[in-house]
C-alpha cells in the first residue's frame, strides 16, 4: 500500500486522518484571516448535526481535532464575523459551509457537504511515464464525452473508468497525453437554463466552476458510494499509466463556482470573503477578470496557499503529471488589478513537488490580459498567435500571412525567444474546447449558440472560420471535399510544426458541434464523440492524424529543443533550415504570398552530434490553384520520397515511405501541405545560403 508523506505543510488544509489506531479520528483544518470564530458541522447517518469548534492555532490557521470520526463522516464549517459587503466581508453563520480543501464532495438537500474519505490506495507498480516535451502530443478531452457516447463500447460510459478502458484508441492514434476538462467537484446546474425550443434543463457541462479544488467530481464516476470519486479517478491514472499516457489537469483556480453579486455562498465567500477575493476596495464589489463573477486572490496568502496545497495533493496523492492553468493571467493581477504579479508562477516552477510535472499557461484572461511569452521558464503556453495565424492562411479570403506562417511552422521565436525559452514553450492548437470543433471550423461562417438559452449571444463572434460556401452540413460533394482537403491542411501544418501539438478530442472522428462555439451547456451527443465510422470521405482523416504522429515520432527535426538559425552546424555547408519560393528562388517575406518550401537538415544538431536522420522537405500551398514546385537537392545528395501530400490525401506511416520511386525536379501540390523524406548518401556541395528571416531563426 502506497501512503507517502503529506507534502507541504505538516497539518494541511482539510482534512488528516490519525496516523495510528490509538489516535483514530480526524484533524480538520481550515484558513481564514478575518473569521472571529469557526464551528465544524457534523452530520450524522440519521441527519442530525453536532458541532465542535475550531481553535485559531496561528496565523490564519483554524484546526480542531475529533476523535471517532473517519472515513464516510460528512462535514461542514460555519463562520462568525461581521456582515459588512462595502468592506468585503459578508460572514454568516447560519450558513453550512464547503470545506474548499475537501477530498471529497456529497450533496444533501442541495448543498453540498465535504466527506471524509480514506488516504491509503495501491498504487502496485505506478510509474509516471515522464515524456519529455519533445516526445509528447496532447489530446484535450472532456471524461464524460469521451466515452459517453453509446458507440464507445465501454462497460462504464462517461466515467473515468471509461477513459481508462478507452485508452487503446488513444494510444493506437499517437498521442501521449490526456489533458482532462475541469474534473474539481462543481454543482451541474449551477445556473439553470432551458432549452428555448424543448424547455429541457441545460447543465454546467464543461465544470469551469470549482467549489472544491481537491475533490473530483462525483458524476464523473460511475455508480458507488459517496467518495468513490477519488478511488475511481486513482484507478483511471494508473491505467492510463500503464497504456503510457500521461494525465494532465486542465485547472480552474482564477475564480470559484460562487459567482458574483446576489449568487449563491458555497465556501470561499462564507469563509474569509475578503481574504479570498479580489475587491474593489472603495465599494466591496467583486473584480471580476475571469467572466465569471469572481476573481481569486492568487497573489494573497490564503488563496495563494489553497492553489500550492491543491496542486501538491493532486501531484503527490493523484499522481498526476501534469496541469493547464484556466485563464492564467488572471492569476498574476495583484490587489490593484494591475498584470505581472507572476511569483506565483515563478514558485510553481521552483515547487520541489509541482515544479517536476508539466506546467502549461493559457496565457490571457477575460478582461484583456493577454500575457503571452510571459510565463517564467518551466512553463509551456497555449499559443494563441499559433492558433490565429494558422486559421488565417487557411482562409482564402483573409490577407495571406506567409512570414507569419513560417513564424509558427519554426516554432514562434518571436514569441518565446525573448525569454530564452524554445520552440518547446509553444503549445500549438488549431481549436480546443473552447469554440468550432475543426468539421465546423471548415462549415460554418458564423456561431449558431441559440440553443444554450442566451439568445446567440455567448461564444466568440468571430473565429475565422470559412464554410466553404454553403453554412452547414452539405450533400454536395465538391463542398465536402473541399472543406476535408482544409481540415487535412490544419492537420499537417500543427502536427509538423516546431513545438508541442494539442489536438480537440473528436476532431480526428469529424465531430461536429452544429455549429455551437460555445457548448459548454450541452450533455447531448453535440458534446459527445461519436465512435461510429464517420462518413465515408471523413474516415480517412484519423488515419492521417496516426501517420503524421508516427512520422513526428520518426524525424526529430520536427520537435527541435532548440529554435533554427539558418546556419550549418556539423561543418558541412548544410544550414539547418532554408526556405525557398516554388520557383528556387529566395523569398521576399515583405511581399506575402501563399505557397513556400522548406528544407530541414536531418543533420541538425541540438548538442553538436548529428542526429543522423534523413532530411525533409515540407512544401506548403495556401491557394486556390496548383503550384509547381522547383525541388531543391537533398542536403545530403539523396533523392526525395513522398510521405503526406494533403492535397491528395496521401499520407504513409514509417516504414511505408520507401514503396514510391524517388521524385525529383518539379512537384505540383494542389491546395495543402506535403512533406518529403530525403536519403542522405554524405557531403556534397554546399546548397545556397538560407534565406535569413529573423522570426524564423
Amino acid at each position: 500500500m502506497d501512503t507517502p508523506s503529506r507534502p507541504g505543510a505538516a497539518s494541511p488544509l482539510g482534512v488528516t486522518l490519525g496516523p495510528t489506531v490509538e489516535e483514530g479520528g480526524t484533524r480538520f483544518r481550515f484558513l481564514s484571516r478575518h473569521a472571529e470564530r469557526l464551528v465544524l458541522s457534523l452530520r450524522e447517518a440519521d441527519g442530525s448535526v453536532r458541532e465542535r469548534p475550531l481553535a485559531r492555532t496561528s496565523g490564519d490557521d483554524w484546526e480542531v481535532f475529533v476523535p471517532g470520526v473517519g472515513p464516510g463522516q460528512r462535514y461542514a464549517v460555519r463562520a462568525f464575523g461581521p456582515y459588512l459587503p462595502a468592506e468585503g466581508h459578508r460572514f454568516d453563520p447560519r450558513l453550512p459551509l464547503l470545506d474548499p480543501a475537501a477530498r471529497a464532495v456529497t450533496w444533501s438537500s442541495g448543498f453540498p457537504e465535504g466527506l471524509v474519505v480514506e488516504d491509503a490506495f495501491d498504487w502496485e507498480d505506478d510509474a509516471p511515464p515522464a515524456r519529455p516535451w519533445s516526445e509528447t502530443v496532447v489530446y484535450e478531452l472532456h471524461v464524460r464525452g469521451f466515452t459517453r457516447h453509446p458507440s464507445s463500447g465501454v462497460a462504464h460510459p462517461g466515467t473515468f473508468r471509461g477513459l481508462a478502458e478507452k485508452a487503446h484508441a488513444l494510444v493506437e492514434l499517437g498521442v501521449t497525453a490526456v489533458e482532462l476538462l475541469p474534473v474539481f467537484a462543481w454543482h451541474r446546474f449551477d445556473a439553470p437554463r432551458r432549452h428555448p425550443r424543448t424547455g429541457a434543463l441545460l447543465s454546467n457541462y464543461w465544470g469551469y466552476a470549482p467549489l472544491s479544488f481537491f475533490a473530483p467530481a462525483e458524476h464523473l464516476a460511475g455508480p458507488g458510494p459517496p467518495g468513490h470519486a477519488v478511488r475511481e479517478f486513482r484507478e483511471m491514472v494508473r491505467a492510463l499509466h500503464r497504456a503510457g499516457l500521461e494525465v494532465l489537469l486542465d485547472v480552474v483556480y482564477n475564480h470559484t463556482g460562487e459567482g458574483g453579486e446576489g449568487d449563491r455562498t458555497y465556501g470561499l465567500r462564507g469563509l474569509d470573503n475578503a481574504g479570498y477575493y479580489h475587491l474593489d476596495p472603495r465599494t466591496g464589489r467583486y473584480r471580476d477578470y475571469t467572466g465569471c463573477g469572481n476573481t481569486l486572490a492568487a497573489d494573497g496568502p490564503l488563496g495563494r496557499r489553497l492553489i500550492v496545497e491543491s496542486l501538491r495533493y493532486w501531484a503527490a496523492y493523484m499522481h498526476v503529471d501534469g496541469f493547464r492553468f484556466d485563464l492564467a493571467s488572471a492569476l498574476t493581477r495583484d490587489h490593484d488589478g494591475a498584470l505581472g504579479a507572476g511569483s506565483l508562477l515563478a514558485e510553481l516552477v521552483k515547487d520541489p513537488i509541482v515544479g517536476r510535472k508539466k506546467l502549461i499557461s493559457e496565457p490571457w484572461d477575460a478582461a484583456g490580459g493577454y500575457q503571452l511569452g510571459a510565463a517564467p521558464a518551466g512553463f509551456a503556453e497555449w499559443n494563441g498567435q499559433f492558433r490565429d495565424d494558422v486559421r488565417r492562411f487557411w482562409h482564402p479570403r483573409q490577407k495571406a500571412g506567409l512570414a507569419e506562417l513560417v513564424t509558427r511552422l519554426c516554432g514562434s521565436s518571436d514569441v518565446f525567444a525573448p525569454s530564452k525559452r524554445g520552440p518547446l514553450a509553444s503549445l500549438n492548437f488549431v481549436t480546443c474546447h473552447d469554440g468550432f470543433t475543426l468539421r465546423d471550423f471548415t462549415s460554418y461562417d458564423r456561431k449558431h449558440n441559440a440553443e444554450n438559452g442566451e439568445d446567440n449571444r455567448d461564444g466568440s463572434p468571430n473565429e475565422g472560420s470559412y464554410n466553404h460556401g454553403v453554412e452547414g452540413d452539405s450533400d454536395d460533394p465538391q463542398v465536402t471535399a473541399a472543406r476535408l482537403g482544409t481540415m487535412r491542411a490544419l492537420f499537417a501544418t500543427l502536427l509538423l510544426s516546431q513545438g508541442v501539438p494539442m489536438l480537440l478530442g473528436g476532431d480526428e472522428r469529424f465531430r461536429t458541434q452544429r455549429g455551437n462555439n460555445n457548448a459548454y451547456c450541452h450533455d447531448d451527443e453535440r458534446s459527445w464523440i461519436d465512435w461510429s465510422p464517420p462518413p465515408l470521405p471523413a474516415q480517412p482523416l484519423a488515419h492521417l492524424v496516426r501517420d503524421l504522429l508516427s512520422l513526428r515520432r520518426r524525424f526529430p527535426a520536427l520537435r527541435r529543443a532548440t529554435f533554427f538559425t539558418g546556419r550549418d552546424h556539423d561543418g558541412d555547408g548544410r544550414p539547418d533550415v532554408q526556405w525557398r519560393l516554388p520557383d528556387g528562388s529566395a523569398p521576399k517575406w515583405e511581399n506575402g504570398g501563399r505557397a513556400i518550401a522548406g528544407v530541414l537538415s536531418g543533420a541538425a544538431t541540438e548538442t553538436g552530434a548529428p542526429f543522423d536522420h534523413d532530411d525533409l522537405l515540407l512544401l506548403v500551398n495556401g491557394g486556390g490553384a496548383e503550384v509547381r514546385f522547383e525541388l531543391p537537392r537533398t542536403p545530403g545528395g539523396g533523392h526525395w520520397f513522398r510521405l503526406v501530400d494533403t492535397a491528395l490525401g496521401i499520407s504513409r506511416s514509417v516504414g511505408e515511405g520507401r514503396a514510391e520511386e524517388p521524385i525529383e525536379g518539379r512537384y505540383a501540390l494542389g491546395r495543402g501541405v506535403a512533406l518529403f523524406a530525403g536519403h542522405r548518401r554524405g557531403k556534397t556541395v554546399p546548397p545556397p545560403a538560407a534565406a535569413q528571416k529573423p522570426r524564423t531563426g
